[in-house]
């Protein structure tokens, strides 16, 4: 958030979060295309989205989280009972998820598997669990289509043994090869802490403005976006629910990268090839 909005009353900063960005509401959830200005729940020194809207005397709880700097869509529950029933699905990996993605680098071949696990390191950071020069890039090529897919993993023998690790796989689709930039549909299929900004840095392909890896780029955001969450109604008939939450124009800022509706439409394009 900026100074001026941690100044503004925080009811009617909600009123306004409410006002510009619900994409979906019933008597059960919510779901928010989140700014990349503002965390989900814990901020420490200031605001968060479920402390602005209980300022304002209204319940909501994330039954998912995204990173602060991440923005788009963010799934909350109005009632007790459905965050019971909406969490369990995201535990459960029934959620589906994509993630729009801008890397600081050329050269990721179209699709790919990031297959590496996760653990703690210094200061609680976020790592890969295993030396970086222990990652292996297989290709797999398809002849029929001319293609070829990467996977990035590590040997089991090669994951450190002395703290836990945590299973975490990342799928992606090229959607766009700029002069300088990548842009990605990325569907998490483990939803660990940092996972996709991890799991590109330490395959040498950074997120375009992520603090986590020096951020130099001379940009004012991060440029890591959820795009679209699938869930079922955990209440009434128990449909299922698709939601999208548009990027911002600031999201197609750089010059070597399509318009924000051409991107969508080749993310729209491109879900058929995520499994």
């Amino acid at each position: 958030m900026s100074p001026d909005d941690e100044a503004q009353d925080p009811a009617e900063r909600w009123s306004e979060i409410r006002d510009r960005h619900v994409i979906l509401e019933n008597d059960h959830a919510l779901v928010l295309n989140k700014p990349a200005s503002i965390s989900v729940t814990g901020e420490r020194h200031g605001w968060d989205i479920v402390s602005l809207a209980e300022a304002a005397g209204e319940w909501v709880m994330p039954a998912h989280r995204i990173d602060k700097v991440t923005s788009g869509a963010v799934l909350f529950a109005k009632t007790i009972e459905a965050h019971g029933g909406l969490t369990r699905q995201f535990n459960k990996r029934t959620v589906d998820k994509g993630y729009l993605v801008v890397t600081r680098t050329v050269g990721l071949p179209e699709s790919g598997v990031i297959d590496l696990p996760l653990s703690e390191g210094r200061k609680k950071r976020v790592r890969v669990a295993a030396p970086r020069e222990r990652i292996v890039a297989d290709t797999v090529a398809d002849t029929a289509s001319h293609t070829a897919s990467h996977t990035w993993s590590v040997p089991r023998s090669e994951v450190f043994d002395n703290k836990r690790s945590y299973p975490s796989v990342s799928l992606f689709v090229r959607l766009w090869a700029g002069r300088r930039h990548t842009l990605l549909l990325v569907r998490p299929l483990t939803g660990r802490r940092h996972q996709i900004r991890v799991h590109l840095a330490w395959i040498g392909h950074p997120i375009m403005g992520d603090p986590l890896f020096a951020n130099d780029d001379g940009v004012h955001r991060t440029f890591l976006h959820s795009w679209r969450l699938d869930f079922d109604a955990c209440w009434g008939d128990g449909e299922r629910i698709e939601v999208e939450a548009r990027p911002g124009p600031d999201f197609a800022e750089m010059d070597d990268l399509p318009p924000v509706g051409e991107m969508l439409d080749r993310a729209t394009v491109a879900l058929v090839e995520l499994p």
